[in-house]
C-alpha cells in the first residue's frame, strides 16, 4: 500500500471530537477514496461506503435528499446492520459533487451528530460556489494531490533516515555525497516518467514495466477529457481543446494560454472562457500559474488572472504524450532533447502539492522567471528557476531580475540536475530533487507572544 501524507490528518481526524466533516477535495484517480478507506476500516467496527456518482448513473436512491430523516431512511436501506453509533460507525460519503444539495445537509447530519462522517469528491470548488445554502463552518475542506516526490521515494523504498539527511543538508546549503546523489537523482527521473498518480506507481513498483504505465497514463489522461461532458457539448468541447493544447503550450516561448488559438478565431478574451477554465483548475486536472505585474511581496496585489499558465496535474502525463515509451528521453544522460517543459511541470506539481500559489513573471527589460512564491519569513518574493541541461549557469534574464532593486530580492533558487549546492550572489544552485523541501513557512514560528 501506498504511503501518501494526508494519511495522518485523516487518522487524526477519525480520533478526534471534532464539529467539522472532513471533505477531501481533488481530481479523480489520486487515491482519495482508497485511503479514506483504507484507514476507516481500521479505525471503525462499522464502516459504510456511498458513491455518490455511482448512485447517480444507477438507482437514484439519495436524489432529492433534502431532510437528514430521508437520509437516515435511505442509508438504512443501503446498509442499516451496520449503522450503529458515532463512536464506532464511519459513513463515508465518496463523490457527493453528484449531489449538491447534501453539501447543505451536512451541516443538519452533524448537528444531530449519530454517526462519525468524512466526504471526498472532485469539482467541489464549483460545486459549493453554485449551492445556495452553504454547509458554512461545519466543513474542514483538505486538498489532495498526486504523489508529491518524496512519496514517490517511499513508494520505492528509499527510507526516513536517508530522506532527513538529504533534508539536512538542503537546509544546510550543503550537497549529498556523490553515491546518493546519483540515486536520488535517477528516482527523480524516474518519477518524471512514472509522474504520482497511485495506479501508475504500483504499476511501477510491480513490474518495472513502462507499457502498463502508459496505458494507465492513457486511461486516466481520457477520463478526464470525458468528465469535462457533464458541461454541455459546448463547453465540454472548449474544455477539451484547452486542456489537450497544454503540451503544445509549453513548448511556446511564453507558454501560456492564448485564447484565439482556442477556437482559432481573433479576439477572444479569457472572460469567453471563465467557467472552461474554472473546471479545469477547480477539478485540479490542470494547474493554473498566474501571472504578477510587479513581483514585490506580496504577490497578491499584482495578479493578473488573464495571463495564465497551464500545466498538467501530473508529470507522468505529460511524458506519455511527449515520449510514449522512450524511456531514454528521459533517463539517458547523452542526448539533445530539451525537457524543459517536463522540468517545469514537475517543479509546478511539488510546489502546488506542498500548498504554494503559483505565480510568474514574464518582462523583456525587467527579466523572467519561471515560478515566484512569497517568502513570508524575509517578506520578500523568493524566485524559483528550473534548468534541465548542462549550461545551468547560463541565465542572464534571471540574474537581470535579482539585481533589480526595486524588487528587493534576497535570494533565488535555481534547480539542476547538478549535486553541488552553491551560493553565487543571490542565487543559490541546488539539486532539482531539493524541491521536495520548499515548503511554505511553518505557521508555529508566528506565534505572538
Amino acid at each position: 500500500m501506498l504511503r501518501r501524507k494526508i494519511q495522518k490528518e485523516i487518522q487524526e481526524y477519525y480520533r478526534s471530537d471534532s464539529n467539522k466533516v472532513l471533505l477531501l477535495d481533488g481530481a479523480r484517480q489520486i487515491g482519495k477514496s482508497f485511503i479514506i478507506r483504507h484507514e476507516g476500516e481500521k479505525a471503525f467496527k462499522n464502516y459504510i461506503e456511498i458513491n455518490f456518482l455511482e448512485d447517480k448513473n444507477g438507482d437514484k436512491l439519495f436524489k432529492g435528499t433534502s431532510t437528514t430523516t430521508d437520509f437516515y431512511l435511505k442509508l438504512s436501506t443501503y446498509a442499516g446492520d451496520k449503522m450503529g453509533t458515532k463512536t464506532d460507525t464511519l459513513v463515508f460519503l465518496d463523490e457527493i459533487q453528484a449531489y449538491p444539495e447534501l453539501l447543505t445537509l451536512l451541516k443538519f447530519l452533524k448537528d444531530e451528530d449519530r454517526f462519525t462522517y468524512i466526504a471526498s469528491g472532485s469539482l467541489l470548488g464549483i460545486t459549493l460556489n453554485k449551492t445556495l445554502s452553504k454547509p458554512g463552518g461545519r466543513i474542514l475542506r483538505k486538498k489532495m494531490h498526486p504523489l508529491d516526490f518524496e512519496e514517490f521515494l517511499w513508494a520505492n523504498g528509499v527510507g526516513e533516515e536517508a530522506i532527513s539527511y538529504v533534508k539536512e543538508q538542503f537546509t544546510k546549503e550543503q550537497p549529498i555525497n556523490e553515491a546518493l546523489h546519483n540515486k536520488f537523482l535517477d528516482l527523480f527521473k524516474k518519477y518524471l516518467l512514472i509522474g504520482g498518480l497511485p495506479d501508475a506507481v504500483n504499476s511501477f513498483i510491480e513490474t518495472s514495466n513502462i507499457v502498463p504505465v502508459r496505458a494507465i497514463h492513457d486511461e486516466i489522461y481520457e477520463l478526464y477529457k470525458g468528465d469535462a461532458s457533464q458541461y454541455g457539448e459546448e463547453n465540454s468541447l472548449k474544455i477539451k481543446r484547452i486542456y489537450e493544447m497544454i503540451p503544445s503550450n509549453m513548448e511556446n516561448k511564453k507558454k501560456r494560454l492564448y485564447y484565439n488559438e482556442i477556437e482559432n478565431k481573433k479576439g477572444k478574451r479569457s472572460a469567453d472562457y471563465e467557467e472552461e477554465l474554472e473546471y479545469l483548475i477547480s477539478s485540479g486536472i490542470s494547474l493554473e500559474v498566474l501571472a504578477v505585474s510587479n513581483p514585490k511581496f506580496p504577490l497578491k496585489e499584482s495578479e493578473q488572472k488573464t495571463l495564465i499558465k497551464l500545466y498538467l496535474n501530473d508529470v507522468g502525463l505529460l511524458t506519455n504524450i511527449l515520449y510514449r515509451y522512450n524511456i531514454n528521453a528521459i533517463l539517458s544522460t547523452d542526448n539533445s532533447i530539451n525537457l524543459g517543459a517536463v522540468y517545469e511541470t514537475v517543479i509546478a506539481q511539488e510546489l502546488n502539492s506542498h500548498g504554494y500559489t503559483l505565480r510568474y513573471y514574464d518582462n523583456k527589460t525587467k527579466g523572467e522567471v519561471d515560478f515566484l512564491v512569497d517568502d513570508y519569513d524575509s517578506l520578500s518574493t523568493l524566485p524559483i528557476e528550473v534548468k534541465s541541461g548542462k549550461d545551468f549557469k547560463r541565465h542572464r534574464a534571471l540574474d537581470k531580475f535579482v539585481e533589480n532593486k526595486d524588487y528587493n530580492i534576497k535570494k533565488a533558487i535555481l534547480l539542476s540536475n547538478d549535486g553541488n549546492v552553491e551560493r553565487i550572489g543571490k542565487i543559490i544552485y541546488m539539486p532539482i530533487y531539493y524541491a521536495m523541501f520548499l515548503k511554505p513557512s511553518n505557521p508555529n514560528n508566528f506565534i505572538i507572544r
